[in-house]
């Protein structure tokens, strides 16, 4: 009888531990992805189904799971890093221009606002991957998330053989 005990009493507290641990595992992990569970960003890659609400308007559908086409006029609402508000963030929008632009526009401006703050625009008259850094100041940064408007001085027009308006190809846009 005290040998089933033990061996009752030994089960019990194995089967504890084991709850126990899966139960911190679960909040860990809860805690450490609040940001996704809010679905908010700081960092958009553009081709991240959980971020694609966060492209409020210009972008077309992924491409090659890696990047999207942008109108001439283009949006993304980004999460404010938690200095922002006191030390500013940088903007940074990776993308790239492919020749098919160059080529019919010869070259193209970048405009782009975040929050209240117009940052300096940027020409291209190359083809080729670029980085866009913008330093932005702590004054546009009034909210736990801050709108990054952008413009193209000129895009292609839909027409043959693509029916949509192509700007530039971004694979990601965000503050830090």
């Amino acid at each position: 009888m005290r040998r089933l005990i033990k061996n009752s009493t030994l089960t019990l507290l194995i089967f504890s531990l084991v709850l126990s641990s899966v139960d911190c595992k679960r909040k860990r992990k809860k805690a450490g992805t609040q940001e996704e569970e809010a679905g908010m960003a700081s960092i958009v890659h553009v081709a991240d189904p959980r971020t694609s609400p966060q492209l409020v308007r210009g972008f077309h559908t992924v491409e090659q799971n890696a990047w999207r086409w942008t109108m001439a006029k283009f949006t993304v609402l980004l999460r404010t890093p938690a200095t922002a508000p006191q030390k500013g963030a940088t903007l940074l929008v990776k993308f790239s221009i492919p020749d098919m632009i160059i080529t019919k526009l010869k070259k193209v401006t970048l405009s782009s606002t975040v929050g209240a703050a117009q940052l300096a625009p940027e020409t291209y008259d190359k083809p080729g991957a670029y980085v866009l850094a913008r330093e932005v100041p702590a004054s546009a940064f009034t909210a736990d998330t801050v709108t990054a408007d952008f413009a193209l001085d000129k895009a292609v027009p839909p027409g043959d053989p693509d029916q949509r308006e192509l700007g530039i190809v971004v694979s990601s846009i965000g503050l830090e």
